[in-house]
């Protein structure tokens, strides 16, 4: 009976970097698989990534509750401001008016002053109303600011996730390399012998060892 030429096995492919195996390309049954192996702490890098990513796209346009309460604290602190500054402004122009008015013709009802008088009242009156508008889009540029810090940060995450994913698809790759050159280097040494052996095969037929 002639000898045959047992075929090849799976080469395994692996990438080490300063003794430590980080990449592997190896076979199990039928499957052939590609592992990366990370260390604690790449692993707790990876794993941050993705939790904070997956926090930041669970509520991206939603606002806490703590998170109005310290808007509505600052809206608060600028109304107070903002209102303490209109009154230092006008209020002692309105007092100093008045008893002006008062001084020169007793009664305020009869003065030609009360005009002047009016149009500060007014003026002041529209300080408050640009003041309200002005706490109102301040209150939606803290929204809009909130959403674009969110935004940045989910774009910082997403770099860094992709950067990793490179990163082990880079090491997985040369892994499959290292493999696929074990298999080349095995498969050229097994054709020589299985020609030699087929030519013993064909040679041991001819003189009748073989059926």
């Amino acid at each position: 009976m002639g000898k045959t030429s047992k075929y090849p096995s799976y080469s395994a492919g692996a990438v080490n970097i300063n003794g430590t195996n980080v990449a592997r390309t190896s076979k199990s049954g039928n499957t052939i698989s590609s592992d990366y192996n990370m260390n604690d702490t790449q692993k707790n890098i990876y794993d941050s990534v993705l939790d904070n990513m997956a926090g930041v796209l669970s509520n991206l346009f939603e606002i806490s509750a703590p998170q109005r309460t310290e808007w509505n604290n600052q809206l608060s602190a600028m109304k107070n401001i903002g209102i303490q500054n209109i009154n230092d402004i006008y209020t002692p122009i309105q007092n100093s008016l008045r008893n002006d008015i008062a001084s020169r013709f007793g009664n305020l009802d009869n003065s030609i002053f009360l005009d002047k008088l009016n149009a500060i009242t007014s003026n002041k009156s529209k300080a408050i109303a640009d003041l309200s508008n002005n706490l109102a889009l301040a209150q939606n540029d803290l929204y809009t600011q909130e959403i674009k810090n969110r935004m940045n940060l989910l774009t910082l995450l997403d770099g860094l996730n992709n950067s990793i994913n490179n990163n082990i698809l880079s090491y997985l790759g040369l892994a499959y390399q290292n493999a696929n050159s074990g298999n080349q280097y095995n498969q050229a040494a097994y054709q020589p012998s299985l020609a030699n052996s087929n030519s013993w095969i064909n040679h041991l037929s001819k003189l009748g060892y073989l059926l």
